[in-house]
């Protein structure tokens, strides 16, 4: 099975920070704007979860959300994913089934922190699925742009460069 089999099977379409993805859950109850914190603008679903699948050279290039995201590994290739902090400080984490190797099934980016991926095996694919709760909302999402996060961040210049489009 290779990575057209997955997007067909599972109906996945373009994702604005690259590979492929599909929501899969939404639920169905809301919390209201005023129990939420202040960085949240609106009702938010308590939960939602997408597939989310990377191909060979393809990236998850950087970007922030209001809320954590976990993220679980389903198959193919392990992932890389690179976090940035608010304070700056930089970690790597790898997700994918080999624990032996310092890999992890899941991996949680907390909210508001800059985080990319990418595969370790450029020749293959990976199928994930992301959890974020206060649920997704496209207003919770933010694509980093090269020229602010470098600006934020000229400690992580040559990655931000590599793990952005614009």
């Amino acid at each position: 099975m290779n990575a057209g089999f997955w997007i067909n099977k599972l109906g996945l379409k373009s994702h604005p920070e690259g590979g492929f993805y599909r929501e899969v859950y939404r639920s169905e109850e809301v919390m209201e704007n005023g129990k939420l914190p202040k960085r949240y603008s609106g009702e938010r679903n308590f939960s939602t979860s997408i597939y989310f699948l990377l191909n060979k050279e393809q990236i998850s290039t950087f970007h922030k959300l209001k809320s954590d995201e976990i993220w679980h590994f389903y198959t193919g290739s392990p992932l890389k994913i690179h976090i940035i902090t608010q304070d700056g400080i930089y970690k790597v984490m790898k997700l994918g089934i080999d624990l032996s190797n310092g890999e992890n099934l899941q991996i949680v980016i907390p909210h508001n922190n800059w985080f990319a991926a990418e595969l370790l095996d450029k020749s293959s694919f990976s199928l994930i699925g992301c959890t974020v709760s206060p649920g997704f909302d496209f207003n919770d999402f933010i694509l980093g742009k090269r020229k602010y996060l470098t600006q934020l961040f000229p400690q992580h210049k040559d990655l931000i460069e590599r793990l952005t489009n614009n």
